[in-house]
């Protein structure tokens, strides 16, 4: 991912349990900034790396994601003091994603997707076992006519209990309040498509874009790099016959 240094903290956005904030970059980019130092912890953004970057390659459309350096003392003129001391505890490095100007919230009632591209995010959605991409919070924008997918910090639960981390990849996706299981979501379709291209070189490589910073102090992992492998594990294991234990769809 690229680096990028936060030069100027525009308004904080106050949407979701995170707080993320709009920034501005020292490469003049506007960025989506969400904290290292947000109560969901260093883990949210190793999710949203992971998949968002996975999603990259699987050939959805996921806005660019860059780390964003920065000091705390952009959060000096900052009125609300909750964000203040979000600012405060967040210096380092953090996640930056492109902001997309003008895009709409995904609205499964204002807006039609094929089969063919619902199967596309269901399936992935249940690669990663995303549980928040409900048609209560779809996480999905429309901009310039096409669907985005966004906020994949709720993702991989299981990175939450490595000890556990198998047997809870293993579990079965229930897709039944999936923002676009009304639109005869065509898994099976999807899996023949994506499986193959999801394979450890892959996943290596998507790993390979988390920051050491995030991967650090982990109980059971002496390096950065044998947490970044525990990562792959769990979303190859989950690939075979995936779209066949995909509960919830008509």
């Amino acid at each position: 991912m690229k680096e990028v240094i936060a030069t100027r903290y525009i308004t904080p956005l106050r949407e979701g349990g995170s707080l993320p904030g709009l920034v501005e970059g020292d490469d003049f980019g506007t960025y989506v900034m969400k904290f290292s130092g947000a109560g969901q912890g260093g883990k949210t953004l190793v999710a949203e790396v992971v998949v968002g970057e996975l999603a990259r390659r699987l050939g959805f459309r996921v806005p660019r994601l860059v780390t964003l350096d920065l000091d705390p003392v952009l959060g000096l003129g900052e009125p609300d003091q909750q964000v203040q001391e979000l600012l405060k505890s967040s210096g380092g490095t953090n996640l930056g994603m492109d902001f997309l100007s003008g895009a709409l919230g995904f609205d499964p009632l204002a807006f039609t997707v094929s089969p063919e591209e619902a199967g596309r995010i269901v399936w992935f959605d249940a690669l990663v076992n995303n549980v928040d991409r409900s048609w209560r919070n779809p996480n999905l924008l429309m901009w310039h006519g096409d669907l985005w997918l966004i906020d994949h910090g709720a993702t991989m639960i299981w990175h939450h209990n490595w000890p556990g981390a198998q047997t809870s990849a293993a579990r079965p996706y229930d897709a039944a309040d999936h923002a676009l299981a009304r639109f005869a979501p065509d898994v099976a379709t999807a899996a023949v498509d994506l499986a193959p291209k999801v394979t450890e070189e892959l996943l290596a490589e998507v790993t390979a874009e988390i920051p050491d910073a995030w991967l650090t102090g982990e109980p059971g992992f002496d390096t950065p790099d044998l947490l970044r492998e525990a990562y792959v594990a769990p979303l190859l294991a989950r690939v075979p016959f995936l779209h066949e234990r995909i509960k919830g769809l008509q």
